[in-house]
């Protein structure tokens, strides 16, 4: 018989207080801290708040979403094809977030190919075009379900691996932003290290590195575990426990 692995539990339970953790600390370092989102000798309020809704979107629109969304098929109940559409939603909507979130760096006074420049927007245009890829292809998949059984089966740990890695491309991408936002706060604006808001980006990072384990290692964990019921003797005999 086949019980539920009383280890996705815990691991459930954690990846939503980290996840949480982190929508806490994004909405207070780009809310209580949204001065240090304007760039030098400028005051448009408009551009203030295309820079404070990027790390919103990125973080809790395309990160935590489509972490939920992968973490359905460990939880949620119901048919197989219930759940492979409320992950297909759910990655729709961090879809969504991710175009969202990179359409607002179109929005610089600088232009579009100013804001592109660096390790952190590359590996997002990469992230984000793969992870478009990937929904689309598991759209026409779901929709089109004419394809072999051994095609299929062939097929999904493909899109298990591209799923996990552009998940934890994902959060790289976004560690590199931080990184690059408080690199410029400390050498630009002489934003002291120890001062709170390197405090609260610093841990935003770390916050970032722990959900993404929690959710890799949930998304990989057996769901089940397979108890043996029956026992082989020497002389070939089979009892039922």
């Amino acid at each position: 018989m086949a019980v539920d692995s009383p280890s996705l539990v815990p691991l459930l339970f954690f990846a939503r207080v980290s996840g949480l953790a982190v929508a806490m600390l994004v909405l207070l370092w780009a809310l209580a801290f949204n001065s240090s989102f304007l760039i030098p000798n400028s005051s448009s309020q408009e551009y203030l708040i295309y820079e404070v809704l990027h790390p919103l979107f990125m973080v809790i629109g395309f990160i935590l979403i489509s972490g939920e969304a992968i973490l359905v098929h460990r939880w949620l109940p119901g048919s197989r094809n219930f759940k492979k559409s409320v992950h297909l939603c759910l990655q729709g909507v961090a879809l969504a977030s991710g175009l969202f979130g990179i359409w607002t760096r179109f929005q610089g006074e600088d232009g579009i190919v100013a804001n592109f420049y660096s390790l952190h927007s590359w590996m997002g245009l990469i992230c984000v075009s793969l992870f478009g890829a990937q929904w689309l292809i598991g759209f026409l998949s779901f929709w089109h379900r004419g394809e072999a059984r051994t095609v299929r089966l062939k097929v999904l740990p493909w899109h298990v691996f591209v799923g996990l890695y552009t998940y934890g491309l994902a959060v790289v991408t976004a560690e590199t932003g931080l990184l690059e936002k408080l690199t410029f706060l400390q050498t630009k604006r002489n934003l002291s290290r120890y001062c709170p808001e390197s405090m609260i980006v610093n841990s935003l990072g770390l916050g970032l590195a722990l959900l993404c384990g929690i959710v890799i290692l949930a998304a990989v964990s057996p769901k089940h575990q397979t108890l043996q019921t029956k026992f082989m003797y020497p002389d070939a005999k089979c009892l039922s426990s």
